[in-house]
């Protein structure tokens, strides 16, 4: 029991630094511009790893209700190298591009800005719960572990999800 404490108040500082450093990252890079990179190809690939991500969570949940545990902890770890690795194209797109606007009109574009406004609210949001968890799964802290997961699983789905969703809403607007 200590012992989880410990680990758990070693890992805070580190879970509110990220957790803060992301946002502010993301929210800086669309302040700068890098030029001289096309990286116009990145947006369907980490959409690609939004869908990704969906279905390794999905998996992970049965994986553990069917009481298979080094196949969860498995597929956790490649939900968050699966979100790390969307981030990082997601960071470096938007760094080198200019951001596109949406061009549809009526209800559509209301629908398109509930789910990105939705989208970014969650994905901020979100990214506490995910380290939180992951870290009480990997040091045993099961009860802690689960109370927590029933949170993240379904705050971590809608924003795979719904990051797709926009991508499929806005990439008839790409220029390119």
């Amino acid at each position: 029991m200590k012992a989880q404490r410990d680990v758990e108040g070693k890992t805070k500082p580190w879970i509110i630094a990220v957790s803060l450093i992301i946002p502010a990252v993301v929210a800086w890079l669309f302040t700068i511009k890098i030029e001289g990179y096309d990286t116009g190809f990145l947006p369907p690939i980490y959409a690609t790893l939004n869908g990704l991500t969906a279905l390794i969570l999905i998996a992970a949940v049965i994986a553990i209700k069917n009481k298979r545990i080094l196949l969860h902890r498995g597929l956790m770890t490649a939900a968050v190298i699966s979100s790390v690795l969307f981030l990082v194209l997601y960071i470096i797109y938007h760094s080198t591009s200019d951001s596109t606007p949406y061009g549809g009109e009526g209800a559509m574009r209301y629908i398109y800005f509930a789910i990105l406004i939705s989208h970014i609210i969650l994905s901020i949001i979100v990214v506490p719960f995910v380290l939180i968890t992951y870290v009480r799964g990997f040091t045993g802290q099961i009860a802690k572990h689960k109370k927590i997961a029933r949170i993240t699983f379904p705050l971590w789905l809608y924003v795979a999800v719904s990051g797709v969703l926009v991508y499929i809403l806005i990439s008839p607007y790409y220029v390119g």
